[in-house]
């Protein structure tokens, strides 16, 4: 096997700690001695072993020798957890094999340059695109201290979200919903407008077995958010975001297990921007935002999207159903959102569109 098939066995273990080592990175490590793989790990829960040391504990035979691949730069620092060059060099391994190079000012080049002064033969960069692709969150999130958004939304082919009744259930098929679950199992919260609360009371929960239930972030300018409401049920954390700063309103949230997040209000609308800060804060990584029109335009205009999830379904609804987007709009093309060429991919008769957003607003 070459180290490229190697790598590809390593970002294939990486996945297996999704929604699980957050704010961390997801990693994956194999050992290899003389053609054969004598140990594997990844990094599996926050706080846990890293990748690399979960690798050599598994080791069948001694790593004296050896070649390490593992998906980022290994750690020099302590942490949680000792760093991973002092385990390495301890082992006697011989050849280490990065993906990507990490971000984190405790490391960013001081791993791979320890390494190599102590005699480890380092290659670098080997599926360099695929091992950065793996931890888009982690990257963003360790150089802007703010959450990685995903606007995420299903569409039929005339881009509607709902028909002329407003009836959304269900757009797409069950492959497509089931990524979707996936997706919340992977990303640290999920954030949706009070007016998609009043309209479809969702749960906003993640249903996949072994999954796990994301942070439920609510924005609710005005604090309209009903206490019998489904996204204050205890099956996971709810944090309330309004602009409503009276105490005695925020009580019976409070009561209900929420926490109630005050943030400034801007143009009628919660300042998302300064949301994201106060979340951030919290160590909350990355947001789902299933959020409808109107919270939708909000969030982009704010410029906190990265990301853009559209799942296309082979319908048509016709009327004047709502769009993804609304919002007052842009009035010229040449004043659009620009979006990378999109990712295609097919879940059963639906397919999901991803494309990431080039940082530039219509303001600017």
């Amino acid at each position: 096997m070459t180290d490229s098939e190697y790598m590809r066995l390593a970002l294939q273990l990486a996945q297996k700690g999704a929604g699980r080592v957050s704010p961390n990175p997801m990693v994956g490590a194999v050992i290899v001695k003389d053609g054969v793989v004598i140990g594997q790990g990844y990094h599996q829960e926050y706080g846990g072993l890293h990748a690399e040391r979960n690798a050599l504990a598994d080791c069948t035979t001694s790593p004296q020798g050896a070649t390490l691949y593992v998906t980022l730069e290994p750690c020099c620092h302590y942490g949680k957890t000792p760093p991973c060059t002092e385990a390495i060099l301890d082992s006697g391994i011989r050849r280490v094999v990065i993906g990507s190079d990490d971000p984190n000012p405790l490391v960013a080049g001081k791993g791979i340059d320890l390494l190599r002064a102590q005699g480890v033969q380092v290659t670098t960069h080997v599926l360099q695109a695929e091992c950065d692709r793996l931890n888009e969150v982690f990257f963003h999130f360790i150089q802007t201290k703010t959450p990685y958004v995903v606007l995420k939304y299903a569409m039929t082919l005339d881009g509607k979200i709902a028909t002329k009744t407003g009836a959304s259930q269900w757009i797409t098929g069950e492959a497509a919903r089931r990524r979707v679950h996936q997706y919340r199992n992977r990303y640290s919260a999920i954030m949706a407008g009070v007016g998609t609360v009043l309209t479809d009371d969702p749960q906003l929960t993640c249903r996949i077995e072994g999954g796990r239930n994301p942070i439920r972030i609510i924005c609710d300018t005005h604090l309209r958010t009903p206490l019998s409401a489904q996204v204050l049920s205890r099956a996971a954390s709810t944090i309330l975001a309004t602009a409503e700063s009276d105490a005695n309103r925020h009580r019976p949230y409070l009561d209900a297990g929420c926490q109630v997040l005050v943030v400034p209000e801007r143009e009628g609308h919660l300042d998302l921007s300064a949301l994201m800060t106060e979340l951030g804060a919290q160590n909350i990584d990355s947001i789902l935002l299933e959020g409808g029109g109107t919270l939708n335009w909000t969030a982009l205009q704010s410029g906190i999207v990265r990301k853009v999830q559209a799942y296309l379904a082979p319908k048509l609804f016709g009327g004047s159903g709502k769009t993804p987007v609304m919002g007052y709009g842009v009035s010229l093309p040449d004043e659009a959102f620009h979006l990378t060429s999109p990712t295609v991919t097919r879940l059963g008769e639906d397919l999901l569109l991803e494309s990431e957003v080039i940082p530039c607003s219509p303001e600017s």
